[in-house]
């Protein structure tokens, strides 16, 4: 393979409020404590520092609490390994044990107060950890991994062990890896393979044997961090670590569940300023992420699909396989950055070019048609039947001369073409084999992309053990998915870092003048009213229709001539989540004796459902746009998101959404727009005008702001429809739906 605002504090008190409660206002950057600089609006931290690991994977002095040398012991074949992995890394290791004299003929010492030195890390092999770590910290240890499981993965009586334990670790300045985890950390790693390497983070052990295998494929591994529960160290420490480290080429991750969720986005973003590569397994895309919510907005995005659009912000690839994870990280690690982003497709048969050709366009990849001067350099070696306008079919690779070779360079030399996939569905001796070192020679003088699919399922064949692996220039794949998902995440990687800007560096750190006027709004526990909603669109600059509250139908009517007609009446009140559904909304009025009734109508129908009214509004009518909905809803792991999407009565029904995390630019808020199935209508279909997409990015940035400076306390915004007019006259807020927490 190959090379919340928090009620009415300002944002100083919430900073304090903070720092009173015990807890710390942001990670160090760089190694020194976290300032108000380094928190945004919503006092959630903007920059993390990078923990030094160096001692954990390379210490100087190791020591095994609990260690035996007794045959049959469980507990011996652990200290044993270690024992390997201590020389191995050059550790002086010191065996604890109470009542033994010598382990493995290494002096053994009776309890940690006994140790000669201050040990870089402890391994804990005992049941009980707690008094352990706690003595650990007394003797001023720097690491401490814990293998013990019973904890958090075991319900609530094992959350609060682990709670007592991640707090002993806080108090005491050492880091803890664990607890439930294991021996990964100290595997025998492959010292002669150079290239750039992989690191690898996993929850789950087992689950990394796929990737830790590639070494025996030729691919460097470096580090493996197997996080266990997480009580202390978690993915973003590793994961910012490994990003700082020289040898690292790409970093794969099997992630179970984030710990938190600012933490591993600030480490993601380090990794993209660097350009280092994260390829991901999330588990958890079936899991019910549906939620109580009382707008649109909160049904239209689970769990899952936060955490999907949270790795894409910041280009975390990821994939569903341990298959994918192999392929696509290994492809990362040590293939060129592309000179372009044109793929060709080079088969011996017809029938295998144009299915992978068909594949790869799938896929989302881009095939070139080669310039007919290119295909008439082709036709020189190629007979002038065969199609070799891309996919290029040579109708078998010659054997007995240089021809092959010459096809091969040609191909390359195409300024379009950046990767060239070959596939061989099964090995045809000598042609696969001639086809094969033919391959393997034209990567060695190319800084393009070379990639073998070796479609035999039995993998023993010389042109595949000795010549395909034996090469550092040409990525290789036993299945065209993989190859296809790795080439397809490879070119996206390097489109991704060359137009990266970290979201963090613009994200606002002060409130804005439109906060003050919000917080005069915001009821805690109570949804607002369409009226009350509206105003907070308002306060921060987000267009409404032209309205009034009334409370009699004289009233309306007087408003409805300030308004002018047509209008549209609407029950207004603090419980109302649909009011369609009710039976709570007229449109289209065009008189007063339209009006009267319209307003008896409304009050009798709240009256008869018992909802509480705070008024009714007669509001302009807007009739031509587009339909969407942007709002607010709020997770548990990331905290705010804004979703935006095509909207109206159907909203639930289409589910047509895209949502980002905060903080976001406008590019992100266009690429939301890009996503939607129904972005077509935007741009105007069946003769309607083009929408103001311009309009509607300015929307979505500044319910952005409002979700950043309200933060926690803005449980549910739901602005359903905002009509987005044509192009140059802007969008309304017809609707509005808030609920604080």
């Amino acid at each position: 393979m190959l090379g919340s605002t928090h009620g009415t504090l300002t944002t100083d008190s919430r900073r304090a409020r903070v720092i009173a409660c015990g807890e710390q206002p942001g990670p160090a950057v760089h190694g020194r404590p976290a300032d108000a600089d380094d928190l945004d609006v919503s006092g959630r931290p903007l920059y993390a520092a990078v923990p030094d690991l160096d001692r954990f994977f390379r210490p100087e002095s190791v020591a095994v609490i609990g260690a035996s040398d007794a045959e049959g012991r469980p507990n011996t074949g652990i200290t044993r390994q270690l024992a390997g992995w201590a020389e191995r890394v050059g550790a002086r290791l010191h065996p604890v044990h109470p009542t033994r004299a010598t382990v493995f003929g290494i002096p053994c010492f009776p309890s940690v107060t006994d140790l000669p030195e201050q040990v870089d890390l402890a391994v804990l092999l005992v049941a009980d950890p707690l008094p352990v770590v706690e003595q650990l910290a007394e003797a001023k240890a720097r690491f401490a991994v814990v293998f013990a499981s019973g904890f958090a993965e075991t319900g609530a009586e094992g959350a609060a062990a682990q709670q007592r334990l991640a707090a002993a670790v806080a108090r005491s300045g050492m880091r803890l890896l664990g607890p439930n985890t294991n021996l990964n950390a100290f595997e025998r790693f492959r010292d002669d393979l150079d290239g750039p390497a992989i690191a690898l983070i996993t929850q789950s052990g087992h689950q990394g044997r796929p990737v830790f295998a590639l070494q025996e494929l030729g691919i460097r591994l470096s580090h493996w961090a197997p996080t266990g529960n997480e009580a202390d160290l978690e993915t973003a420490d590793f994961l910012s670590y490994f990003a700082e480290r020289p040898e690292v080429g790409a970093i794969a991750c099997y992630i179970e569940g984030l710990k938190d969720g600012r933490a591993f986005l600030l480490a993601a973003d380090r990794a993209a300023r660097r350009g280092v590569p994260v390829v991901a397994v999330k588990v958890g895309r079936t899991e019910a992420g549906a939620r109580t919510a009382a707008t649109h907005t909160g049904k239209l995005t689970g769990a899952d699909d936060v955490v999907d659009a949270a790795m894409r912000q910041y280009g975390v690839i990821r994939v569903d396989g341990l298959d994918e994870l192999q392929d696509t990280a290994a492809l990362l690690a040590r293939a060129r950055p592309p000179r372009a982003d044109g793929v060709a497709v080079y088969a011996i048969s017809g029938g295998t070019g144009a299915h992978v050709a068909d594949l790869a366009t799938a896929a989302g990849l881009r095939l070139p048609q080669l310039s007919p001067d290119k295909q008439a350099e082709l036709h020189q070696w190629i007979p002038e039947y065969l199609n070799v306008a891309n996919p290029i079919d040579n109708g078998g690779h010659p054997v007995g001369d240089w021809r092959g070779r010459r096809i091969i360079d040609a191909i390359l030399a195409d300024p379009e073409v950046g990767v060239l996939i070959c596939p061989i569905t099964g090995p045809f001796p000598p042609l696969s084999d001639r086809l094969v070192r033919d391959l393997v020679d034209a990567a060695e003088t190319t800084d393009k992309l070379v990639c073998v699919v070796w479609g035999s399922p039995v993998g023993t064949e010389p042109a595949y053990r000795d010549v395909l692996l034996g090469s550092s220039r040409v990525a290789t794949f036993r299945t065209v998915a993989g190859c296809l998902t790795a080439v397809r995440a490879h070119l996206g990687h390097h489109r991704f870092v060359r137009d990266y800007r970290s979201p963090f560096d613009q994200a606002p750190r002060t409130a804005s003048p439109s906060f003050r006027k919000a917080q005069l709004l915001m009821r805690p526990g109570q949804q607002l009213s369409e009226h009350a909603a509206k105003q907070l669109l308002r306060a921060y600059g987000i267009r409404v229709p032209r309205e009034h509250l009334v409370t009699s139908a004289a009233a309306a009517v007087r408003a409805a001539g300030l308004v002018g007609y047509p209008v549209v009446m609407k029950a207004s009140g603090a419980r109302i989540a649909h009011k369609t559904e009710l039976g709570l909304v007229r449109i289209g009025l065009t008189s007063a004796s339209q009006v009267r009734d319209a307003y008896r109508d409304l009050t009798d129908i709240a009256r008869y459902e018992g909802v509480s009214l705070d008024g009714v509004l007669v509001c302009q009518m807007v009739e031509r746009g587009v339909e969407m909905v942007v709002g607010v809803t709020h997770d548990d792991l990331f905290g705010p998101t804004v979703t935006v999407g095509l909207g109206g009565v159907l909203v639930e029904v289409l589910r047509d959404a895209a949502v980002r995390v905060p903080p976001f630019g406008e590019e992100q808020a266009r690429d939301m727009l890009a996503e939607l199935r129904g972005r077509p209508l935007l741009d105007g279909v069946r003769g309607r005008p083009p929408a103001d997409l311009d309009a509607l990015v300015e929307v979505v940035l500044r319910v952005q702001r409002m979700a950043l400076e309200l933060g926690d306390d803005l449980a549910e915004l739901d602005i359903n429809p905002l009509m987005v007019l044509e192009r140059g006259q802007g969008a309304v807020a017809l609707d509005a739906l808030a609920v604080c927490r």
